[in-house]
């Protein structure tokens, strides 16, 4: 944009390139209808020498333009402190805080103080605090050519946009799990090959921080594991930290069951204090439970579901088992199909869900085959009612489909599966407060058509607010 546009509007901003030294970022302004009004007026400066400023650069002003076609009155210089307008750091912090994350992201290339402020710990507390984060779906686990692509897959829901980002932790590494505490990503157990006969499984646990882009490792679990499922559970602290003045986000992760080093299922749990940074071996699941295909947390309460269609609550108060009866089960589910539970808020209160295959009988009409469809079931764990509330659209093509949900009443599906030679995928999306609670589809075959059919099987997703 050149000087002429600047004239013609008015206003010139350059905030970019205008800094004070004493913090906050300046933006230089100057309007020639101001100015062509002071000097039609015949104001005048008040100036302690006996010169006629106001009228000496009046004088010089016409005489240089005398010569031209046309008068224009020029701006003023742009150093000139009279005319530079501040704007303090908590200003802009107000402002940049209510960025969407890749704005943010942006915003933090344009110069080192944008930068300094926007990665300090207590301007991610205020933008959290502000319900300012949109929600992101990560994908994990995809394969490229037999071997770990050592990519995740972002989505950002407000943009509608998928971003790949490389990591080389990958390499070689599969069949873990992931779970999403606060601003970070855990990925948990796991196996990793180092031939066609070598192949080894992992206690270790790695945590992923999207914001920044790192890795570091925590505190690794008693007994090495392969798929456990996982529940998170965050306990509420109003401690404050004397150096950071943030409020102490204490966490649990319970993990329970998975393969073992021999390929062998395991029935042990065991739990992780983000306050000890370490793991515990806990009461294992009731006797013939069965293998633990789903878990989740909701209302402070740790809930696994069974490949034999039972479910058993986790008291963490008082680190019981209890078994929980359920009336209305979907007793003709597919059970090639497991069932995923998902918790998601409505109206400031957790709702457990549900989602399974089940057969439909075609509701009696002659000649009507039955049909495989996803439905969704809401879990009254209080009165042992389970009832059906949705019906996903799309026939089930994914034995490994993954769900989550989202505390602001939306559950996230991922469906991902190998047809007529290639890797499709579907990302839909359900509002629970809506009454009819319709499926959209969100996302369709951006990512799936890079990957190998393996990808389908191992995937894992997370979701977090950034």
């Amino acid at each position: 944009m050149d000087d002429d546009d600047d004239d013609t509007r008015g206003v010139s901003l350059r905030c970019l390139s205008l800094y004070t030294r004493g913090g906050g970022c300046k933006v230089g302004a100057a309007t020639s209808d101001d100015f062509s009004e002071a000097v039609g007026k015949g104001y005048k400066p008040v100036c302690d020498t006996s010169v006629d400023c106001f009228s000496y650069g009046v004088e010089r002003f016409w005489k240089r333009n005398t010569k031209k076609k046309s008068f224009q009155v020029q701006e003023p210089h742009r150093n000139n402190k009279a005319m530079q307008v501040f704007l303090p750091d908590d200003i802009l912090e107000m402002c940049l805080m209510r960025l969407p994350l890749t704005s943010l992201m942006n915003t933090r290339l344009v110069c080192k103080k944008w930068r300094a402020l926007t990665t300090t710990i207590r301007f991610m507390q205020m933008r959290r605090d502000g319900n300012y984060p949109t929600p992101w779906l990560f994908l994990f686990g995809t394969v490229k050519d037999g071997v770990s692509s050592r990519e995740i897959y972002a989505f950002d829901v407000s943009f509608n946009k998928w971003h790949k980002i490389e990591s080389e932790v990958f390499k070689g590494r599969f069949l873990f799990s992931v779970a999403a505490v606060h601003d970070n990503i855990f990925i948990v157990g796991g196996c990793s090959s180092f031939g066609r006969m070598e192949q080894k499984t992992h206690r270790g646990v790695l945590v992923f921080s999207p914001l920044t882009r790192s890795w570091h490792k925590v505190g690794s679990m008693r007994h090495a594991r392969s798929k456990p499922v996982l529940g998170v559970y965050e306990v509420e602290s109003d401690c404050l930290s004397i150096k950071s003045q943030v409020r102490t986000r204490r966490f649990l992760i319970m993990a329970v069951g998975g393969v073992g080093s021999w390929d062998e299922p395991l029935d042990s749990c065991e739990i992780y204090d983000s306050s000890w940074n370490k793991w515990t071996e806990i009461q294992g699941v009731p006797v013939d439970f069965g293998v633990a295909c789903s878990a989740i947390v909701c209302n402070g309460v740790f809930y696994v579901y069974s490949e034999s269609d039972k479910l058993a609550a986790y008291d963490i108060g008082r680190g019981l088992w209890v078994g929980v009866e359920m009336a209305g089960h979907p007793l003709r589910r597919i059970q090639e199909y497991s069932p995923k539970l998902v918790c998601c808020c409505e109206e400031e209160e957790q709702r457990l869900f549900m989602v399974s295959v089940c057969w439909c009988e075609g509701e009696g009409e002659i000649g009507r085959r039955n049909k495989a469809v996803r439905k969704v079931w809401s879990l009254d764990v209080v009165h042992g009612r389970c009832s059906e509330v949705s019906v996903h659209p799309d026939a089930p093509m994914d034995w490994n489909a993954v769900f989550v949900g989202d505390k602001k009443k939306v559950i996230f599906g991922l469906e991902m599966f190998k047809i007529f030679g290639q890797v499709l995928e579907f990302l839909t999306m359900c509002d629970v407060s809506d009454p009819n609670m319709n499926w959209v589809h969100v996302s369709k075959n951006e990512v799936g058509r890079q990957m190998d059919a393996s990808s389908c099987v191992i995937k894992s997703m997370a979701l977090l607010h950034l």
